[in-house]
């Protein structure tokens, strides 16, 4: 049976990236009727927090990749989370130890420093020289009374390790060259690679499909195995996503688009802009010097202070910009695997159907956003109202938009009136008037430009007809709206637009909204009017 696992380290929030790789896993699985585990590498106790372990799992949720064991689930070879299996990893760390296949060491930083510029100076890769004779106990005993800092070392094979990559074949490592690496930190805890292998083992891993960055960890994965008896499982290492720049996607591009936002105006009031991330003066120096990054919710919050639009990267991101589960899916499934034949939207049933790990490519894949906005437009269309009502009612609330208040009548009215809308934000965008006071409307400078005061300020004249009859018309609603205006239209010898942008931007303050019948109908008349009223006050001088 296969046995896939995903495996993040909740250090940040799950990358797109990530999330592409928890779906092959999936799939896999699912294909061949197998076993699909989640498991939280948390050994790195400085850079863990429990907000982005709940937001991993929140975001794998959404995605609609649910796994089998791991946790919230639970299952047979739980814990699922490395921090609880300490005991676990020392029964092997004392095993390797007691065959001498590992030892104990403990160089100060200092130290080890001075050995990499030894290396360096002599134009050597420097690998950590084993010692003829390995530390005793009284020796570890001793460096810990002077608070050295006591690790574990495996020593590496000096063999060549050949790893048999489903994606690339057989790529061969010089043991000899990559030297004895560290497997119980000075914590307590287990390094990545050792925890990662004897996990791999006792939950039956049977398939590891991960990204191409951990190909050179898999051969220190492949000699630790040999080393304790451990099977070693099917590898397959999935190229690269890159943006548009050719470089890889990075959840720094958040971050940089911020950064070079803020130094491009010079007006930007930096201490506000503090206050609202929440940084220290030094923090933001760092940051607009390009030496460190915030964490996501300190960028977030400054964008949005900002008001500026910062690329997705991060799973969460694209939900809060109004992209559906189901599209993500289907996109992230087509980077670097193909399904054959001329197919590109799928549901999650048709990759299922049509995955075959033999079809993954070699090349990296571009992360292509106006083809990923073509596949979400289509997915609004094919989704059943009930559910894509269900994604919009949960978009509003991850957003704390005016709008999540509203029933769902209305809410999935306006789903049906911004029919071809390429995301929920648009929907929301086209909407919000509907849900902002009379006086608190913002007027977009160029449609009032263009739209009103253009020429002799025909706008305003029409908005002046428009105010009369639009008092006067009974019963108010979308058909007898619409045949209002187009008489009105066909009266003035003029298109319907000359007619509705008037009165689109009254209402709205903008040029864009749905159907210009249905958003008075919504409206309601009395706003309708308030807002014809509030627009030609401001503007009619």
């Amino acid at each position: 049976m296969v046995v896939t696992r995903f495996a993040p380290s909740p250090t940040g929030y799950l990358h797109i990236g990530g999330a592409r790789t928890a779906l092959f896993c999936l799939l896999w699985a699912r294909k061949t009727g197998g076993k699909f585990i989640l498991r939280i590498e948390d050994t790195d106790q400085n850079r863990n927090t429990p907000t982005a372990m709940q937001q991993v799992l929140d975001d794998l949720c959404w995605l609609g990749l649910n796994w089998d064991e791991g946790p919230q689930v639970g299952g047979p070879n739980g814990p699922y989370l490395q921090s609880q299996r300490l005991a676990i990893y020392q029964k092997y760390v004392d095993k390797l130890l007691d065959s001498g296949l590992a030892y104990y060491c403990f160089d100060t930083p200092e130290e080890l420093r001075a050995m990499r510029e030894k290396a360096a100076a002599a134009k050597q890769n420097f690998t950590y020289p084993r010692p003829a004779k390995f530390p005793t106990l009284q020796d570890v005993k001793q460096a810990r009374e002077q608070g050295k800092p006591v690790v574990v070392r495996f020593c590496m094979t000096n063999n060549e390790i050949v790893v048999n990559d489903l994606i690339r074949g057989q790529v061969r490592f010089n043991g000899r060259e990559l030297g004895d690496f560290i497997i119980l930190k000075s914590d307590g805890f287990p390094t990545y690679h050792f925890a990662c292998v004897v996990d791999d083992e006792l939950m039956g891993i049977t398939h590891v499909l991960r990204g191409q960055e951990h190909l050179m960890n898999t051969p220190c994965h492949i000699a630790l195995q040999k080393a304790l008896d451990f099977r070693t499982p099917q590898y397959a290492h999935i190229t690269l996503t890159v943006n548009q720049g050719g470089g890889k996607l990075s959840k720094r591009d958040r971050a940089k688009a911020l950064r070079e936002h803020i130094l491009a105006h010079k007006e930007i009031d930096i201490n506000r802009l503090i206050q609202v991330g929440g940084l220290g003066e030094n923090e933001m120096k760092e940051f607009l010097e390009a030496r460190s990054v915030p964490d996501n919710p300190q960028v977030d919050a400054m964008a949005e202070y900002l008001g500026i639009h910062l690329p997705e990267i991060n799973v969460i991101d694209f939900r809060r910009s109004g992209y559906l589960p189901e599209a993500i899916v289907n996109f992230i499934a087509l980077l670097g695997w193909n399904p054959g034949g001329d197919r590109e939207i799928m549901t999650f049933e048709q990759l299922i159907e049509a995955f075959d790990p033999s079809r993954f490519s070699s090349a990296n894949s571009l992360f292509d956003r106006s083809k990923l906005i073509a596949f979400n437009t289509e997915h609004i269309k094919m989704l059943d109202p009930e559910k894509l009502l269900m994604h919009f009612k949960e978009y509003l609330n991850a957003n704390k938009l005016p709008m999540a208040g509203a029933d769902d009548a209305v809410l999935g009215r306006l789903l049906q009136i911004c029919h071809g809308a390429r995301t929920l934000e648009e929907v929301k965008n086209k909407s919000e008037f509907l849900f902002m006071e009379n006086d608190k409307i913002r007027y977009d400078s160029d449609a009032v430009d263009k739209i009103l005061l253009k020429g002799e300020k025909q706008g305003l004249e029409m908005l002046w007809l428009l105010r009369d009859k639009l008092a006067q018309l009974s019963p108010v609603n979308a058909r007898t709206l619409e045949a209002m205006l187009r008489g009105l239209a066909e009266e003035k010898a003029v298109g319907l637009g000359k007619v509705a942008q008037p009165l689109r931007v009254a209402i709205t303050g903008t040029t864009v909204s749905p159907p210009i019948f249905d958003s008075i109908d919504m409206l309601g008349m009395d706003n309708t009017l308030a807002r014809i009223d509030n627009t030609l006050k401001r503007f009619e001088v």
